[in-house]
């Protein structure tokens, strides 16, 4: 199945080198190309691509609230690209939808495979990384929350399993906390993601911080408590 994908970013050069790359792969086509956040949005409603490479500094419309349009809007996946390495501009990208982010300095085979690993469901950026990125900002912003009823809707194991998310944990090392197959585990996060209107589990992690479900200073992944006794799950 052939991947469309639509290049955003204001300069030309760096959008059509983008463009050549990726329409030089066999499984890949780029539908369209645009020069600001706007041209995006609106090429993205008239082509409905499975990917968009969007620059976040864009004139009119700059590319966090085009990414925000795109996924509030449409099933088009979006990967964020800057020159600015900011932990502020990952979260940014991250919370408005964002499946992955790049910097414009990115290998072409690296370019080309973070496209095939947006376009098939699955998050850019490693878990682990994500939980960095969102433990900083929630450090900076830190205030009391009270207990979020969104995750009222989860499952005991399901909370657990947000749990271990959000520390990091792939897959396979959430199964053999849980004991629990690997099967059963991405049922899990499929639920997790279902009831908690999540696209990825970039936005899962996000979610277990701004739940309050997960705080900065927490047990790392490999030096985490079991589920049943870490004060997470005690507060929760």
């Amino acid at each position: 199945m052939t991947i469309r994908v639509v290049v955003a970013d204001d300069q030309e050069l760096v959008r059509s080198g983008f463009a050549m790359i990726l329409d030089a792969q066999p499984d890949i086509e780029v539908v369209a190309e645009a020069g600001d956040g706007a041209e995006a949005v609106e090429a993205v409603r008239r082509h409905t691509p499975d990917v968009a490479l969007l620059d976040i500094r864009m004139p009119r419309l700059d590319g966090i609230e085009a990414c925000r349009g795109i996924c509030g809007e449409t099933a088009c996946r979006t990967v964020m690209l800057t020159t600015f390495d900011s932990d502020e501009y990952v979260y940014e990208a991250l919370h408005a939808g964002a499946s992955g982010f790049l910097l414009k300095d990115v290998r072409r085979d690296d370019l080309v495979h973070a496209v095939r690993v947006v376009a098939r469901g699955d998050s850019l950026l490693a878990p682990s990384v994500a939980r960095r990125l969102v433990e900083q900002y929630t450090r900076a912003t830190a205030r009391p929350r009270r207990p979020d009823p969104r995750l009222d809707a989860l499952t005991g194991r399901e909370r657990e399993t947000l749990l271990l998310l959000a520390r990091g944990l792939s897959n396979a090392e959430i199964a053999a906390e849980l004991v629990v197959s690997d099967h059963t585990v991405k049922t899990h996060v499929g639920n997790v993601l279902a009831k908690l209107g999540l696209r990825d589990r970039i936005q899962a992690v996000i979610c277990a911080y701004e739940t309050g479900l997960v705080t900065a200073g927490d047990p790392p992944p490999g030096g985490a408590p079991r589920p049943g006794s870490s004060p997470a799950s005690a507060r929760n």
